[in-house]
């Protein structure tokens, strides 16, 4: 008799639902296909022979110890070098506040798993990011949305959440946001760290994209701004209301999955006791190398030439919507990050016009698998990191002509 395995799954795994990008991804791998899905740093840009480089150095220089089990909390020398970047940021922290991760993925799971209980509230963007759900599903998190405009979360209906729920944490992505792009304006950020304070409710800042600016101004991420307040208070900075999230996929190499952890030290550690249960550590040799390719300011340099190709691609990309695209069609104008926020006239779908635009070869994200609560229909999300200048000519063009149809239809 064969297993029955559909009987025998956990109710667990009712609340489990591919990635819509991943789904999308398996459709644009054709070669033919443009791509402005997926959320991928351009490849020409990672530093192939500084890693192999570093790669000869981790097992020269630290021999057997790159091969071995490791740390949970992670590979002493690299976590030291975190602490260091943290401290620049104006976050006062040692050793025992940060954790190394495999890829931030795995920190918004170990998050879950350590807070979110059947029923809990998790205080989000609306739009948010659709990784940041996946990870919190499975633990049965209910989502309460605060809306958002192009300076980021709105101040007044985050208050009136607070007011009327007990969430367990605030999600945000306060820098360069995925989906849409933008950024938490500077007052807004201490608005909305004075309001977690007051009503007790700790931040998750997750922030991949920080270091990506092409214009303005840096703004202190919102634990730097925790540490600020408390410093002022005479409070311990490194007992603070933020748990802070960043990796270095998008400034050497996703393939490394490779991020880390900054929080108060009794997170860190119920945060190592769920991460042994689930990998006992991040590789060791990921580690190892990941050290080797960034230290001596080599990470800082190479931002700037990722800065530099990014912006072109963004710029080329806006021009081109606002030469191509119909009007009744909006979009964000992101200082950083990898993503445009495509907004269509009311009644629009994006799910539907995704069809039409691989019929044409070029894809992007739809909007609402963003939206926890509903919405969004009407939304896409492109990226410009990866694709290059000839393919964003060729694929926005396709794209406009995609729209234009679509709204002529209607």
């Amino acid at each position: 008799m064969a297993t029955q395995w559909a009987e025998l799954y956990s109710n667990r795994i009712q609340r489990m639902q591919s990635s819509a990008i991943r789904e999308i991804l398996k459709i644009t791998q054709r070669p033919d296909i443009i791509s402005f899905a997926g959320g991928l740093p351009a490849p020409e840009l990672f530093p192939t022979q500084e890693i192999i480089d570093a790669s000869q150095r981790a097992l020269e220089q630290h021999g057997i110890m790159a091969l071995q089990y490791g740390l949970t909390e992670g590979f002493t020398p690299l976590r030291e070098m975190i602490v260091e970047h943290m401290q620049r940021t104006g976050v006062n922290c040692g050793i025992n506040n940060i954790l190394i991760t495999s890829g931030s993925q795995q920190a918004l799971d170990l998050i879950g798993k350590i807070f979110i209980d059947p029923g809990d509230k998790v205080i989000v963007e609306q739009p948010t990011y659709l990784g940041a759900l996946q990870a919190w599903d499975v633990y049965d998190a209910e989502y309460i949305t605060v809306p958002t405009d192009d300076d980021g979360m709105l101040i007044d209906g985050l208050e009136k959440v607070l007011q009327s729920h007990q969430a367990k944490f605030i999600y945000a992505m306060p820098t360069f946001q995925n989906p849409m792009g933008i950024s938490t304006s500077s007052s807004r950020r201490r608005e909305i760290v004075r309001l977690a304070g007051h009503y007790n409710t700790p931040i998750v800042e997750d922030d991949p994209y920080g270091q990506l600016r092409y214009e303005g101004e840096a703004e202190l991420p919102l634990i730097g701004i925790d540490a600020q307040m408390r410093n002022e208070n005479k409070e311990q900075i490194v007992s603070g209301n933020v748990i802070y999230l960043s990796t270095f996929s998008k400034t050497l190499c996703p393939g490394f999955r490779v991020a880390w952890v900054t929080a108060p030290e009794d997170v860190i550690f119920r945060m190592v006791q769920a991460k042994q249960g689930s990998d006992l550590h991040t590789s060791t040799f990921s580690q190892v190398v990941a050290y080797e390719t960034a230290r001596d300011g080599f990470v800082e340099k190479h931002v700037k030439e990722i800065r530099r190709v990014y912006h072109e691609r963004r710029d080329l990309m806006l021009g081109l919507l606002e030469e191509l695209f119909p009007p009744g069609v909006t979009w964000t104008h992101p200082k950083g990050g990898l993503f445009l926020w495509i907004r269509l006239p009311e009644g629009m779908n994006s799910t539907e016009l995704l069809e039409k635009a691989v019929e044409q070869k070029v894809a992007f994200v739809p909007g609402s698998p963003f939206y926890p609560c509903g919405g969004g229909e009407n939304t896409m999300r492109i990226n410009f990191s990866n694709a290059t200048p000839e393919q964003i000519e060729e694929g926005v063009k396709r794209l406009a002509a995609v729209i234009k149809e679509a709204m002529q239809s209607r």
